[in-house]
C-alpha cells in the first residue's frame, strides 16, 4: 500500500437477513426502511460521499434488488417527472444515481461479515478502503466517516469506530481492549467478538464504520469460520493486531441502531423532528399525543 494512498473507495456489505426486523424485511431490504424521506441505505451512502469516497461496493445478496435499482437511473419516473413539471424533485432524484460510481458484488451465501468483505477483494486492489454497514446512522456535523480518515491519513493504519455501551450490552458487539493514547484515540490491544458481560475486556464496542488496508484480505482467508461458518471481521481485525498497530476511535456524534426496531423508531422521530419541511408541524403533532 504506498504512504499517499487516499481511502477513495468503500465497501457496503447488505447481504444479511435482516431477522431483527421481520416480517418487514422477508421481501423487503433492510437498508432501504424509510428513514423519514430516504432509505437508510442512502444516509450512509452520503456519509461517505461526503467523506471523500469516490467509488462505492455493494456486497449484496438474494432479495436485494431494490437496492441497485434505488442507485440507478430511472428513466420513466424521471420522464414522468418532467413532464409534470416537477423539477425540483427530479433534481433530487438526479442526484442519487449521480453521488459516487457504483458496483455489485453477489454475496452467495451468508457466511458472515468477514466474508461479505472477501467478497470484495478484487475490486478495493491495492489500497485502503472503508467499511460502512448501511443500518448504523451516525447523525454528526462532521460526518463520522471523515473523522476517521482524517484519522488514518495521520497513522496510515486501519482505524475502527467505537462507542462506550452499558455493561449489559457488551455481548451485542465486538469489543476491544485498548490503550488510550490520546482523547479518543485508542491503540487496539486485543478485540473480542460478542463477549459475555464477566469476559469482555472493557465496555468499548466497534460500530458499523471502519477503514482497512489491504492486508486485510489475506487475515480473512487465513480465518477459522466460527459458530455458523462465519467468518467474522472482528477475528480478521485481531489478527492484524499482531502485524502491526491498530487505532480505535471514538466516533463523534450521535449513533442509532437502525437495523433493531426500536432503534429506528427513535431515529425516525428524531430525523423527524429536525427534517426542515415536517419537524414544526411533527413537533406539534407530538405535543397534542395523549398517553
Amino acid at each position: 500500500m504506498s504512504e499517499q494512498a487516499r481511502v477513495r473507495k468503500a465497501v457496503f456489505p447488505v447481504a444479511g437477513l435482516g431477522t431483527r426486523f421481520l416480517p418487514a424485511t422477508k421481501a423487503s431490504p433492510k437498508e432501504m426502511l424509510p428513514l423519514v424521506d430516504k432509505p437508510l441505505v442512502q444516509y450512509v451512502v452520503e456519509e461517505a460521499v461526503n467523506s471523500g469516497v469516490q467509488e462505492i461496493i455493494i456486497i449484496t445478496g438474494r432479495g436485494k434488488r431494490a437496492i441497485e435499482d434505488h442507485f440507478d437511473i430511472s428513466f420513466e419516473l424521471e420522464e414522468n417527472l418532467k413532464e409534470g413539471g416537477k423539477h425540483s424533485l427530479l433534481k433530487e432524484l438526479r442526484k442519487i444515481s449521480e453521488l459516487a460510481d457504483f458496483c455489485y458484488v453477489r454475496q452467495r451465501h451468508p457466511l458472515g461479515l468477514g466474508h461479505a468483505i472477501l467478497c470484495a477483494k478484487n475490486l478495493v486492489g491495492d489500497e485502503p478502503f472503508a467499511v460502512l454497514l448501511g443500518d448504523d446512522i451516525i447523525d454528526s456535523p462532521k460526518p463520522a466517516l471523515k473523522q476517521m480518515v482524517d484519522l488514518f491519513n495521520e497513522v496510515k493504519s486501519p482505524v475502527i469506530a467505537i462507542q462506550r455501551v452499558e455493561r449489559e450490552e457488551v455481548s451485542h458487539y465486538g469489543v476491544i481492549k485498548g490503550k488510550e493514547i490520546e482523547e479518543g484515540v485508542y491503540l487496539v490491544e486485543d478485540l473480542v467478538e460478542k463477549p459475555s458481560i464477566d469476559q469482555a475486556p472493557s465496555d468499548l464496542a466497534v460500530i458499523g464504520r471502519y477503514i482497512l488496508i489491504p492486508e486485510i484480505f489475506e487475515s480473512l482467508e487465513k480465518t477459522k469460520p466460527g459458530r455458523n461458518r462465519e467468518i467474522q471481521l472482528t477475528d480478521g481485525i485481531r489478527n492484524l493486531v499482531e502485524q502491526g498497530p491498530v487505532y480505535a476511535y471514538m466516533v463523534q456524534g450521535k449513533r442509532y441502531d437502525a437495523g433493531d426496531k426500536l432503534g429506528f423508531l427513535k431515529a425516525t422521530v428524531e430525523f423527524g423532528l429536525k427534517n426542515k419541511e415536517l419537524g414544526k408541524e411533527f413537533r406539534n403533532y407530538l405535543k397534542r399525543l395523549k398517553f
